[in-house]
C-alpha cells in the first residue's frame, strides 16, 4: 500500500495508535499538528521516508489546504474536552472536509463522539453533533466514528480514576471517596480497537458515507467502573454516592474531586455514554471489541501499594 493519508491530532492519544495502524499498514502518513514537534516521537515507527509532520492548524482554512495536497486520505482526531469547542469541532472540522474534497481524496474520516448531537444542552455534545453535519455537508461520502470513553495506558479516564482511589486509601483515616453520577453508564473502549477501526476505513470503502458507534463489549455503571478500578490495584475505600443537588452545586464552581471540573462536563454527565440501537458498530467492521478487564490490569499494576511488588492480587 502506497497511500498518502494526512492525520490531523496525530501527536494526541487516540493518533499515536491511529498512527501505528496506518504505518503497520504500509500507508505514508503526514501528521498534520500546530506543533510538529508533538508528534516527532513516532518517527522511529515508520520506514524511511514513511512519515511527515507538517504545521497544521484546523482553524486556519489556507494551513489545511497546504496539509492535505496530495493526499489520497484525510482523517480528522481534534477535539477537546473544553475549551475552545465551535472553533474546533464545528469551524475546525468544516475546514478540513472542505479541503478534502476541494483536494479529491478518496475518504474523510471524521472522529465524533457518542452522544454528539446538535440539539444537547451541553457545548461538548452539541458542537460534536454540529460538526457532523458540517461535515456531511462538505463531503458527503465521510466515514464518521462515535466512540465512547477511551481506556488505555496514557488515558486521562480510568488513571484519573485509579489514582483517586489510590490516594483516597492512602488517608490515615476515613478513606472515603465521594461518585457522582453513580448509575450513568459507560462503555469503555481499548484505543488500540478503535485505531484499528479508524485504520480500515481510512484504507478501504468500510465506512464511506456511514456512521458508527464504538463502545466496549460491556457497558458499566459509574459506581460500578469505580469498584472495578479498585479491585483492579488492591484498594478498598469507601464510596460515597454524591446526591446530584450537592454535586451539580459544586461543579457549578468548578471544585469536584473526581469529578466534572466543569458545568459543561457535569451536563455531559447527565445522559448514558453507550451504543445505541439499531447503529453501525464494530460489528460491522469485523473488529471484535477487547474488555477492560483484560487491557486494563497490565498498566494499573503502578497504582497498588506496592506496584508490581503488591502481594494484592489484581
Amino acid at each position: 500500500m502506497d497511500e498518502l493519508v494526512v492525520l490531523f491530532g496525530g501527536g494526541g492519544f487516540l493518533g499515536r495508535y491511529v498512527a501505528q495502524e496506518l504505518l503497520r499498514s504500509g500507508a505514508r502518513v503526514r501528521i498534520a499538528e500546530r506543533d510538529p514537534l508533538d508528534a516527532f516521537f513516532l518517527k522511529p515507527l515508520a520506514a524511511l521516508g514513511q512519515a511527515q509532520s507538517i504545521r497544521a492548524d484546523i482553524t486556519k482554512p489556507d494551513s489545511v489546504e497546504r496539509a492535505v495536497a496530495g493526499a489520497d486520505v484525510v482523517i480528522n482526531l481534534v477535539g477537546v474536552l473544553k475549551g475552545r469547542f465551535q472553533d474546533l469541532h464545528v469551524t475546525g472540522a468544516a475546514n478540513v472536509a472542505r479541503a478534502a474534497a476541494a483536494a479529491g481524496v478518496k475518504r474523510l474520516v471524521h472522529i465524533s463522539a457518542i452522544g454528539a448531537d446538535p440539539a444537547a444542552e451541553s457545548a461538548y455534545a452539541r458542537t460534536k453533533g454540529e460538526g457532523e453535519q458540517a461535515v456531511r455537508g462538505a463531503f458527503p461520502g465521510a466515514a464518521i466514528l462515535r466512540p465512547s470513553i477511551l481506556f488505555g495506558p496514557e488515558d486521562n479516564f480510568v488513571n484519573k480514576f485509579a489514582g483517586l482511589i489510590a490516594l483516597a486509601s492512602a488517608l490515615p483515616i476515613g478513606k472515603i471517596l465521594p461518585v457522582i453520577r453513580p448509575n450513568t453508564l459507560f462503555q469503555p473502549v481499548w484505543v488500540v480497537d478503535v485505531a484499528r477501526a479508524v485504520a480500515k476505513v481510512a484504507l478501504t470503502p468500510a465506512g464511506e458515507g456511514k456512521t458508527f458507534e464504538l463502545g466496549g463489549p460491556k457497558p458499566l455503571s459509574m459506581l460500578d467502573l469505580h469498584k472495578w478500578i479498585a479491585d483492579a490495584t488492591g484498594h478498598h475505600p469507601t464510596f460515597l454516592q454524591v446526591p446530584d443537588a450537592v454535586a451539580a452545586a459544586m461543579a457549578r464552581v468548578g471544585f469536584l474531586p473526581g469529578a466534572p471540573l466543569t458545568w459543561d462536563q457535569w451536563l455531559m454527565l447527565q445522559r448514558d455514554n453507550i451504543v445505541g440501537k439499531g447503529v453501525k458498530t464494530f460489528a460491522d467492521l469485523g473488529i471484535e471489541p477487547a474488555p477492560l478487564a483484560a487491557i486494563a490490569p497490565k498498566w494499573l499494576v503502578r497504582y497498588r501499594t506496592h506496584g508490581r511488588f503488591s502481594l494484592t492480587a489484581a
